[in-house]
């Protein structure tokens, strides 16, 4: 099952895509796909309705896909979370979490443009496995118990100005993470129930050319264990947003040009979907 908002930014209509392939109209259960509608058990109201024909039948062609979740009041981001990734970095791996935060605004759907800011030199893609939380995680006493708190998993791309993240950021990231437009979410959301987060793969590719392939497998730290590890210092709410890290294979590393206008970035995880977003200027 996959749940999708469709129609213009900012005026989406929450959808769900069957078993089947079929795409229903969810506005009768529910005006959008957020964080309330998610912590009254969204996933699987969605699931039973859709299965109990009690939904319309939607047609998406000619529709914009929109991010899957609508509204979030964090994008929380973890950083040098793939084993590769950390030492293209050329640094140790980390022995806890790196945290940052891009603001919620910088989230658009998975076809949409990515704009490039204005002084941008260093533009550059991570496609990363998006937990979306669906119950809230306060002092969880275990990873395992951070399993009820996700309700779903989608494609994350935390697109980055590496300058203004590394030389103008004051020793944090978020300068180079929060640019307009610089967080293509979806195309959909799948419940948590159908995804085994870490056997998932990741690929990435810019104009056609390999860029990113590599597993969740080589986090070094889990998801489970990322929702846990946060709970201890900050509640993560119902609709809020966690970018789990990306694997080796940016521009950073120094193999690879970093974006430039008329650049098309594509990115996929394992059964969660496809994104093509173009560069603008």
């Amino acid at each position: 099952m996959h749940l999708l908002r469709l129609g213009p930014a900012g005026s989406e209509r929450p959808a769900v895509r069957a078993g089947d392939g079929a795409v229903y109209d969810l506005s009768s259960l529910t005006a959008d796909i957020d964080g309330d509608f998610l912590a009254a058990d969204g996933t699987a109201r969605a699931r039973a309705a859709a299965d109990g024909g009690r939904l319309d039948r939607l047609d998406p062609d000619g529709l914009r896909v929109g991010p899957p979740v609508a509204r979030p009041g964090a994008v929380v981001c973890i950083g040098l979370n793939y084993a590769a990734h950390a030492a293209e970095s050329g640094g140790p791996p980390p022995e806890t979490p790196v945290v940052f935060f891009k603001h919620p605004n910088t989230i658009v759907g998975a076809y949409d443009d990515v704009r490039i800011p204005a002084g941008a030199t260093r533009v550059d893609w991570e496609v990363e496995l998006a937990a979306i939380i669906g119950q809230p995680a306060r002092y969880l006493e275990s990873p395992e118990a951070a399993a009820a708190c996700i309700a779903g998993y989608c494609v994350s791309n935390d697109v980055s100005e590496r300058d203004f993240q590394l030389e103008h950021s004051g020793g944090q990231w978020s300068k180079g993470k929060c640019c307009e437009t610089f967080n293509p979410l979806g195309p959909w959301l799948v419940p948590a129930d159908e995804v085994r987060p870490q056997e998932l793969g990741l690929r990435a590719s810019v104009n056609g050319q390999p860029r990113q392939d590599s597993t969740t497998a080589d986090m070094i730290f889990g998801v489970h264990h990322l929702v846990w590890h946060l709970s201890q210092y900050m509640v993560l709410d119902p609709g809020d947003v966690l970018s789990t890290g990306t694997p080796e294979g940016v521009a950073l590393s120094g193999r690879f040009p970093y974006l430039a206008p008329g650049d098309v970035m594509e990115l996929e995880v394992d059964g969660l979907g496809r994104q093509r977003n173009v560069l603008v200027g």
